[in-house]
């Protein structure tokens, strides 16, 4: 049987690639694969795609040259074993890529300015040092080599080899390098703060008691354990189609976005019914709030400048997943085109989730009913932060985004008697924690019920007191659409209760209004930038908390396809510019959130996870409750128990 289009490539399919365009000449000894993915049919052919159509399979690959720096977009046809296309792409840097990484690291670790400078510091032992290499933003990088493929690089020092590198910063020195190359431009090196300050940078817990005098473990939780005698109760094909109660959706994962979430559907053995053709991340933003030298141009675009697949670590029972589990690995390539395999990069299981509705009636007694959720989850490694993503679907129809962000947080040291500036936290001995924050913008092209529909922002007001509301009691509510593209930059309105309804134009519900799917947005952030901060326009798109844009296939990116070194937005604001009417039509619905990271000392040494979560939840997509028809726990028809009191 022929795999579905939107199955991701295979490790075979990675190789085909790599040896059709061996085969063509065009790949130069010099270059190397930024990445390579399924180059997606268009959504329209997926949408008419029946089982035993053909099946087109055609791989997508970003090349670029070391020897010259151009860029280049690939697309290869894998059945019929040729290039299609191969467009040199002027004035773009393609994403960072985990090889040039560890290739930059091995290099400084031998030059001998680095260990002369580090010297200088009183660090000698070149294998304790973390070389951690970060992009650029266009407007922070030094004039005389914008033309080139340019990574700064932060130090740190482990006390022993297996102590925490992020402990210990080497403030005031950073390596200016050539990635292409290697080539280390330049060293700037312009503040020590003196000795090393004394701190609880450990969280390992044979290294704590050296730092902790009389640290020492609780005593162990009780046992706590998830089981399913009869196995879970979900089916997940080797194509990806995860069946769960009466949901069904496609699993795919890229280098870029990490897990994405294909046609998903509400199937209640009656009718199929769409709710979302394609569910992802887009971009993750994440500038540094401080002005100072150590931090001024640490922004990570960790979605476009470095992929969140890339970044993808494997899931182990019992520590990242618990309950009846089952794992799909990933696919990916390095800089040579060469497949490898994460295992176990995506984790799916089912959780208890407490009570889904009840009532106790004094007559008839208790009904109660459990709600119970379907968890696909991964986790994201990015440096010194995890990113563990959580896609959640409920039987009442509900689906749930939740992030936790975790890990270790930057520090900086401070010089004896220096005070803590405004834009951090103290968190140890002269040691401060600066603000930052995490935008992370999901893509939701949404299809309820089909792929005409119309967005409404619908807020909450007081009406006003007079005949009808003597008492100034009655709430109302205001739908208005957002019409034009131009008008599609929408913000959260506490006061309003403010959400977004999309809503189809094809179905309504039994009671005539149109089936709906609402975004809950309890995570928004403000962006607290100035409109002309270089940071800013690299990505405006964090400057509303909703877009709503027409549906196109190759607007995926909203910082751009390439915002490695970027100055300006290629990505919304020219997707809106030419102000293309929403209503009635094919849309995405955009949703940017995250965690405004005004630091704490409970955050170090490794933090709590930060969890923000947004939720889409059925608003008239149903003519009732969906989950009328779950049978009482333990399948039983009997009521829970009988009301002991309380009840009036």
């Amino acid at each position: 049987m022929s795999p579905h289009p939107l199955v991701p490539l295979s490790d075979d399919e990675f190789r085909r690639n790599l040896d059709v365009l061996r085969s063509s000449g065009r790949l130069e000894p010099s270059m190397r694969f930024a990445s390579v993915t399924l180059a997606e049919p268009p959504k329209a052919d997926v949408l008419a795609w029946r089982e035993g159509d053909p099946v087109p399979r055609r791989a997508r690959s970003v090349l670029w040259d070391r020897a010259d720096n151009r860029t280049h977009e690939v697309v290869t046809d894998l059945l019929a074993g040729r290039v299609e296309r191969f467009e040199h792409v002027p004035g773009v840097t393609p994403n960072f890529t985990l090889d040039e990484y560890h290739e930059v690291a091995a290099a400084l670790r031998e030059h001998p300015r680095v260990v002369q400078a580090l010297a200088g510091r009183g660090v000698h032992d070149l294998d304790l040092v973390l070389f951690d290499t970060w992009t650029y933003g266009a407007a922070v990088m030094p004039e005389q080599w914008r033309d080139r493929r340019l990574g700064w690089v932060d130090l740190w020092v482990r006390e022993t080899p297996s102590a925490n590198p992020y402990a210990h910063p080497v403030s005031g020195l950073k390596l200016v390098v050539d990635m292409n190359t290697c080539e280390l431009l330049e060293v700037e090196d312009r503040h020590d703060p003196g000795s090393p300050p004394e701190v609880v940078g450990e969280y390992e817990p044979d290294l704590l008691p050296a730092k902790l005098p009389g640290f020492a473990l609780r005593a162990p939780l009780a046992p706590l354990e998830v089981t399913q005698p009869d196995g879970p109760g979900f089916t997940v094909d080797e194509d990806g189609l995860l069946r769960w109660q009466t949901w069904s959706v496609r699993l795919g994962f890229t280098y870029r976005e990490g897990l994405v979430l294909h046609q998903l559907a509400w199937d209640d053995g009656r009718e199929r019914r769409e709710v979302a053709y394609r569910m992802s991340f887009a971009e993750m933003v994440v500038p540094y709030r401080d002005p100072g030298f150590d931090h001024h141009r640490r922004t990570a675009y960790d979605i476009g400048e470095w992929g969140l697949g890339y970044m993808t670590t494997s899931l182990e029972l019992g520590c990242d997943c618990l309950g009846e589990i089952r794992y799909r690995d990933a696919v990916l390539t390095d800089s040579r085109g060469e497949p490898y395999r994460v295992p176990q990069a995506v984790c799916l299981h089912e959780e208890d989730d407490a009570v889904l509705w009840k009532h106790v009636d004094e007559v008839a007694g208790a009904q109660v009913r459990r709600s119970r959720r379907m968890v696909v989850s991964f986790h994201a490694t990015v440096a010194n932060y995890e990113y563990l993503v959580y896609w959640r679907l409920y039987l009442d129809g509900t689906v749930e985004c939740e992030v936790r962000a975790t890990g270790v947080m930057v520090t900086t040291p401070l010089a004896p008697g220096q005070e803590t500036p405004p834009t951090g936290t103290l968190v140890d001995t002269r040691t401060y924690a600066p603000f930052h924050q995490h935008f992370l913008v999901a893509r939701l092209d949404l299809d309820v019920d089909g792929q005409r529909q119309t967005v409404f922002e619908v807020d909450s007001e007081l009406a006003p007191t007079g005949p009808g509301n003597p008492h100034g009691l009655a709430v109302v509510t205001t739908a208005t659409p957002v019409r034009s593209e131009r008008e599609s930059g929408r913000d959260v309105d506490w006061q309003r209760q403010r959400s977004w309804k999309v809503a189809s134009t094809q179905r309504r519900n039994a009671h005539g209004a149109p089936t709906a799917y609402e975004l809950v947005t309890p995570a928004a952030i403000p962006h607290l930038f100035a409109p002309d901060a270089p940071q800013f326009l690299r990505a405006p798109v964090i400057g509303h908390d909703v877009w709503v844009t027409r549906h196109h296939d190759d607007e995926l990116w909203p910082a751009g396809e390439h915002p490695t070194q970027s100055a300006e937005d290629h990505g919304m604001t020219r997707w809106i510019a030419d102000d293309e009417p929403l209503e009635d039509t094919d849309l995405v619905l955009w949703h940017v959130f995250g965690i405004h990271h005004i630091t704490r000392p409970e955050d170090w040494p490794v933090m709590p996870a930060d969890t923000v979560a947004f939720q889409l939840k059925p608003s008239g997509f149903f003519d009732r409750n969906p989950a009328l028809d779950l049978p009482p726990p333990g399948g039983s028809s009997s009521h829970c128990h009988r009301p002991a009191g309380g009840v009036p």
